[in-house]
């Protein structure tokens, strides 16, 4: 069975970080890109970045600015995949629902229907 847990969320004031985790678990294939979205309320879950199977390209929607880094670690065995969602300098935009997500190929993917599994997500708030 697939597990994909997300951690890292919480409450933070504007200008500060947050570095997001994902565990990914139980997959028999694990050559796969790895993905974040996010969805803030009464808004549709939207692309916020992803990485390739080799953690050697990366793409990132326009208003992370810069100022987020996705980034991974494959288990030697590839039985367990992590990513990370580093972000900086939030603001009360950024407020939302991140969820992590596991892509059905080993490159990159913008669309929701390009992912296979998906975490419960985690939610992150920056006041001001």
């Amino acid at each position: 069975q697939v597990q994909v847990e997300e951690s890292g969320g919480g409450v933070v004031q504007a200008g500060d970080s947050l570095r997001l985790s994902c565990v990914v678990s139980g997959l028999s294939f694990t050559q796969r890109a790895m993905g974040w979205f996010r969805q803030a309320p009464g808004t549709e879950r939207r692309f916020v970045a992803a990485i390739s199977r080799a953690g050697t390209v990366t793409d990132y929607a326009e208003f992370t600015k810069g100022l987020f880094t996705i980034s991974r670690d494959n288990a030697e065995n590839n039985a367990k995949i992590t990513a990370y969602l580093q972000m900086n300098s939030l603001n009360g935009d950024d407020t939302a629902v991140y969820y992590c997500a596991v892509g059905r190929n080993t490159y990159n993917q913008r669309n929701m229907g390009g992912y296979d599994y998906w975490g419960q997500g985690v939610q992150v708030t920056v006041s001001s």
